[in-house]
């Protein structure tokens, strides 16, 4: 028996499972699929992206060829590329924001949102802080939660060398950012707008424009967890950061040394100053594991995380090991199953207890 004849309308509905990578909606629904033509089981259509060269234009027509492929009686499928005209961008911009184009591209900022904010702050530079808030996502992201980083460091961004992808640009629509996706998180840093390795040269009120920007021209879509990498210290970043988030929460992070919590101590203080709830501490480089005696040696000492928690009146979260045992890739990201990878995935389960949230 025949199956049903080929029609555009069985092509589009095929499709709408299809989402565009980057914003996470249907082609279909943001017009991308155009000039459909069927010659018996033979299927040719184009697909429109916002630039020339999109690198995930590979993962758009493998699926979509896979999509037309399981239809009854399809037997080959061509996908022809293309790039869309400016009014073409701006219409997909706008349907990107939602009806009204001058709606902010995130919704992060809405006193309805649901996302958790957790800024991750020290009091000094050199504990491992933005380490820390890479490794901690990925273990969120390990759970099956949506997560957003925001490197919030303006002057002394790292995160995207850490998650391996400092040479990447992320797709700019209208002015509509697309955060870089790696890892299973979605990420924005300064470091993705600034030419080679230039300085940052800004005062307080410009830091303070580049964190709003952040959040009202970048698609972030729906998340469950926002990390913040905070600057170190008590600068104008990390006011801004309480100011724009009243309903943010801080970690704080240290090394086991003396000097490290004492200022550490300071960065919690004005958090509570601020009103903003301190979930806990992480101590960072905490130990030092033999590969031999499997016996624990403490070089930078014992009790700075215990310290600053006693201070702040809160709870250790996890004790991070120096990463002799465990291997680091892509510069900065540990092995699941190392034993830096269980340390972050047992302080994960436990924040996203606290926050109640689970995976959608």
């Amino acid at each position: 028996m025949l199956g049903k004849k080929l029609t555009a309308e069985m092509i589009l509905e095929a499709l709408r499972d299809v989402e565009d990578p980057e914003v996470h909606k249907s082609i279909v629904e943001m017009d991308m699929v155009r000039d459909i033509k069927i010659s018996g089981g033979h299927i040719s259509l184009q697909v429109l992206l916002t630039i020339t060269g999109c690198p995930l234009r590979t993962v758009i027509e493998t699926q979509v060829r896979e999509a037309l492929l399981a239809i009854d009686g399809v037997t080959d499928v061509s996908v022809h590329i293309g790039t869309m005209t400016d009014d073409e961008r701006q219409r997909f911009a706008a349907k990107i924001r939602g009806v009204d184009p001058s709606a902010p591209a995130s919704p992060l900022l809405d006193p309805q949102a649901r996302t958790a904010f957790i800024s991750v702050a020290s009091g000094k530079g050199g504990v491992g802080k933005s380490t820390v808030t890479a490794n901690l996502a990925v273990a969120l992201a390990h759970l099956g939660l949506r997560v957003g980083v925001m490197d919030a460091d303006i002057y002394g961004f790292s995160l995207p060398n850490i998650f391996g992808v400092g040479d990447v640009k992320p797709a700019i629509v209208e002015n509509v950012i697309m955060p870089v996706q790696t890892h299973g998180i979605k990420l924005v840093s300064m470091q993705f707008f600034v030419p080679g390795n230039r300085p940052v040269v800004w005062r307080g009120p410009m830091l303070g424009k580049m964190l709003r920007n952040f959040f009202q021209e970048v698609h972030w879509g729906e998340l469950d967890v926002l990390l913040l990498d905070l600057p170190p210290g008590t600068g104008d970043v990390a006011l801004d950061v309480h100011n724009l988030l009243p309903g943010s929460r801080e970690l704080i992070v240290t090394t086991p040394q003396t000097n490290a919590a004492d200022v550490a101590v300071r960065a919690g203080l004005m958090a509570q100053q601020t009103k903003h709830e301190i979930l806990g501490v992480i101590e960072n480089m905490s130990y030092f594991v033999c590969a031999h005696c499997n016996e624990r040696a403490y070089l930078f000492g014992q009790g700075g995380g215990e310290r600053v928690a006693q201070e702040l009146g809160v709870s250790v979260l996890g004790e991070i090991p120096l990463g002799v045992m465990g291997v680091e890739q892509d510069g900065g990201l540990f092995a699941a199953d190392s034993l830096q990878g269980q340390a972050f995935a047992r302080i994960a389960v436990g924040l996203a207890e606290q926050f109640a949230v689970a995976a959608v």
